[in-house]
């Protein structure tokens, strides 16, 4: 077995005497699509947050590429990362495209992909004016480059997001609900390239309630229950013959707005 891209081991993570996370434990090796489902509250947008470094976990370790993120524990027992350079660099790693686009409403569709590049890589701009090009015409939006994101429908804005993590060429892709802020009619085009990525072999961590990318797009599937890890496999088996009687609860009660 290959060296995983990314590794979580016994992540845990409390607000105040809340314990979001219980120990949370998962690879994803190159090429990995991991779908995390999970009941609102069960943990996932947290694990995510943990993992891009927006939360610091209370116990446990990451890595990243074989890189170890060094924490220390600060005077009021909770943990902290121990170098600002290491954390910035592996959340450029991490691109991470979140549920409310969380686009630079200020700049113009092509100013938000250059801005991560020229900034935190320190590349020409020349150089990442064309790769952002490149990355709208894939998304299908070469044509709106200098539009700002107000004058863009919500199906739009989530495409540049996903174009604005690719610009990062990051080694993992984590998406937290993509798809849940968008009326059902714009479904189909963010998860169309969703489903293009992942067939590139890109690794991607997406968090979704949508139950037909995680059965037809994912090579894994994780559900989550209360700040644990429920069952986690193949989608096959996790729909079909390992399915808990939690899980086919919650298949039941959350019906796809859009094929994927």
């Amino acid at each position: 077995m290959t060296t995983p891209t990314l590794s979580t081991t016994g992540i845990h993570k409390s607000f105040g005497s809340h314990h979001v996370l219980k120990g949370i434990t998962l690879d994803a090796h190159k090429g990995d699509v991991i779908s995390i489902l999970g009941a609102s509250g069960s943990g996932k947008s947290t694990y995510l947050r943990c993992i891009n470094l927006l939360e610091t976990p209370d116990e446990g370790s990451m890595q990243l590429d074989g890189e170890v993120l060094k924490v220390r524990q600060r005077k009021d027992g909770r943990m902290e990362a121990m170098d600002r350079k290491q954390v910035e660099r592996m959340r450029s790693q991490l691109a991470m495209v979140f549920q409310s686009f969380n686009l630079w409403s200020h700049m113009t569709v092509l100013q938000n992909l250059i801005e991560g590049p020229m900034r935190v890589q320190k590349r020409p701009r020349a150089e990442c004016v064309e790769e952002a090009d490149q990355l709208l015409q894939r998304v299908g939006l070469f044509e709106r480059r200098d539009y700002y994101p107000a004058h863009l429908s919500g199906g739009q804005q989530q495409r540049v997001a996903i174009a604005r993590a690719l610009a990062m060429r990051p080694q993992v892709m984590l998406f937290d609900e993509p798809t849940s802020a968008l009326d059902p009619e714009l479904v189909g085009e963010v998860l169309k390239v969703m489903r293009s990525l992942a067939e590139e072999g890109r690794t991607m961590l997406v968090v979704t309630h949508e139950m037909g990318f995680a059965r037809n797009v994912s090579n894994r599937v994780v559900f989550m229950h209360q700040g644990v890890i429920d069952v986690e496999g193949a989608p096959a088996d996790v729909f079909g013959t390992h399915a808990t009687e939690r899980f086919r609860q919650f298949t039941s009660s959350h019906q796809d707005r859009a094929a994927a």
